[in-house]
């Protein structure tokens, strides 16, 4: 018996949150739209996609610009401190 309630209960706050969903996004034609469940995850991928590339530029840039600024005084042995860098 407990097990039946339970299960009414997450199913009626599952059609609650559903309702007020689409009621946020449709408005007054949220009865002849609907959103898919899996819009919210391709959404997600795409922006971590996004971040992921924005990273390994970034990566990217910064590694470059330290390899090529380490001729400064200080920087790698090795090198003369008079040396010039190319950028």
């Amino acid at each position: 018996m407990a097990r039946d309630y339970d299960s009414q209960l997450l199913e009626s706050v599952s059609v609650r949150r559903r309702r007020l969903r689409d009621a946020l996004l449709f408005g007054e034609q949220r009865a002849r739209r609907s959103l898919d469940e899996n819009v919210g995850k391709i959404f997600g991928s795409v922006a971590l996609a996004a971040v992921v590339c924005a990273g390994c530029v970034g990566w990217s840039f910064v590694s470059e610009k330290l390899a090529h600024d380490g001729s400064a005084p200080g920087g790698r042995p090795g090198v003369s401190a008079g040396a010039t860098s190319a950028w």
